[in-house]
């Protein structure tokens, strides 16, 4: 199964210990705080030791703001479609849909049959798990509901209330009349390790994709969520090393199998900062870099020319850009700057930076593409930022208020949020940052040993940025601590707006020089 081309993204699977509540709940929050997407909460009922899913996963949905949520899955033979419906309606309009159905059609029978479920045969269980599919559409579709099946009916139902969004529904699947299942009616695939190993992924993808397309669906409209344990280490095996290996296996599984989602089984908060501030970002820059060769390959191979779309320009940019002057005729543009500060002084001398050395026209276009690419989604989630604080201190938002919708992602639009989403920002930035020194840049250094002062120079601008990103961190703590009323809270927000003017001024200035400098380098040497 070939990439998909689907967005990444990467959550985490808790254990709904009820013995370790507070620790659970502060998982969470520092998982939706450090930028990932999902939380999914495995579903046993007859577990003594496990909380309760839905109930767990309002308190969530209640304590947070941007993170998605999904059981994982709904045990299908102890949750009445209808109500299962109406619970997932309910949370989705709660927490202005932020929720995803992941369903299963039924596993460890002597339990479910010990909690007053039915004992079904596998295929039993296939065809409610249908049935249930079909009636909880239909719930949601709202009207009075008439639908009979062999294991589930409902006569003259008033369905209601409708969720916020188009609740996606997962299916975990395995075997093939599962797989086909969720191919026709699903909009996720969810396996997991233990169950379905790396090696077992194509094959079953494949059957996955065969239904949809037997369907009339293109295979893309299942999203694949991957449930994966891992730990650090110098070791051999999936997920066993170190973070750059993790990175490393998990976009080779996006690009040769499909998989876009992947949900990390931990309970370790470290683990949490590592997932989020090290393998995330690395795994899109590979997919990202990967994705665009393969665009320029095909563009080669039919003729026909890989083109970007126009960037916007962001904070203290000029419009359009301006071609890079080193690789000759080279045709990546560097986006320009054009002078434009906010902060009363920057923290380096701007006149001091060294060039690159002119060269020749390079082979790889696309390599340098990608850091603009990679640097104009920077710029568009500093933009949102800006837009954020903005709203707070014109006083169009308070706590609990009204939300804002940003590319996919949906927060309110409140002070805890706007910490949330900043500080997620900033681990994307320290990211991207770190990659470039841990791995393009020794790449260049040992291509190109005349670039040493520009890539001294983007070093020691790395580490000033960072520190930048910090002081705005502490910013946010204090703008958190407080309600953002009275002089006290203008004086935070002041200091929010200073540290966030002097992000800008430093970001921007330094991602136009990096353009500027790396572009000819990276179309002649690419990435390494």
């Amino acid at each position: 199964m070939p990439d998909l081309d689907q967005q990444l993204e990467f959550g985490i699977f808790p254990t709904p210990d009820a013995r370790r509540i507070p620790d659970l709940l502060s998982l969470v929050a520092l998982a939706e705080v450090e930028g990932l997407d999902v939380v999914s909460v495995q579903d046993h009922p007859y577990q003594d030791g496990f909380l309760d899913t839905w109930t767990l996963l309002s308190v969530l949905g209640a304590r947070t703001t941007t993170i998605r949520l999904a059981p994982n899955v709904a045990s299908l033979p102890l949750r009445p479609p209808v109500v299962l419906a109406k619970a997932a309606a309910t949370l989705d309009l709660l927490t202005d849909g932020r929720v995803e159905l992941g369903l299963g059609a039924g596993a460890f029978w002597d339990a479910i049959v010990a909690a007053g479920g039915p004992r079904r045969t596998p295929g039993e269980a296939v065809d409610a798990l249908a049935e249930a599919v079909g009636l909880i559409k239909a719930f949601w579709a709202g009207g009075t509901l008439r639908f009979e099946g062999e294991h589930y009916t409902a006569r003259g139902l008033h369905a209601g209330p409708a969720p916020a969004h188009d609740i996606p529904i997962w299916l975990g699947a395995y075997k093939p009349r599962m797989l086909r299942l969720t191919g026709r009616l699903a909009d996720g695939w969810v396996p997991s390790m233990g169950y379905a190993d790396p090696p077992a992924l194509p094959e079953l993808a494949a059957r996955v994709d065969e239904a949809a397309l037997e369907a009339g669906r293109p295979p893309a409209a299942v999203r694949r969520i991957y449930n994966v344990f891992g730990s650090f280490g110098t070791g051999s095996g999936f997920l066993r090393g170190r973070p750059q290996d993790w990175a490393e296996q998990l976009a080779e599984l996006t690009l040769d199998v499909g998989m876009s989602c992947y949900v990390l089984g931990t309970d370790d908060p470290d683990v949490v900062r590592r997932y989020a501030a090290e393998i995330a970002p690395a795994t899109r820059e590979l997919v990202d870099a990967e994705r665009a060769r393969r665009a320029q390959q095909s563009a080669e191979a039919t003729g026909v020319p890989a083109t970007s779309a126009p960037r916007d320009a962001g904070p203290g940019t000029a419009d359009g850009a301006v071609q890079e002057q080193h690789g000759q005729g080279h045709a990546v543009t560097a986006t320009p700057d054009n002078g434009t500060r906010l902060s009363p002084s920057m923290p380096w001398d701007e006149g001091a930076r060294p060039s690159a050395p002119a060269g020749e026209p390079g082979r790889h276009p696309e390599q340098a593409q990608h850091l603009v690419d990679i640097h104009d989604g920077l710029r568009s989630e500093l933009e949102q930022v800006r837009d954020v604080l903005d709203q707070v201190r014109r006083g169009h938002v308070t706590v609990g208020a009204a939300r804002s919708v940003i590319n996919t992602m949906t927060m309110r639009q409140n002070n805890w949020t706007l910490g949330a989403y900043c500080e997620s920002y900033c681990r994307i930035v320290t990211g991207h940052h770190t990659l470039e020194d841990r791995s393009v840049f020794p790449h260049l250094r040992h291509r190109q040993p005349d670039l040493a002062p520009v890539l001294d120079r983007l070093e020691e601008e790395h580490v000033v940025i960072h520190e930048v990103l910090d002081e705005f961190d502490k910013a946010l703590v204090r703008l958190v601590a407080e309600d953002g009323t009275g002089r006290a809270g203008e004086e935070v927000l002041e200091g929010v707006q200073r540290s966030l003017d002097l992000l800008t001024d430093t970001l921007l200035s330094h991602l136009a020089y990096e353009e500027r400098e790396l572009i000819g380098p990276l179309g002649r040497h690419g990435l390494g």
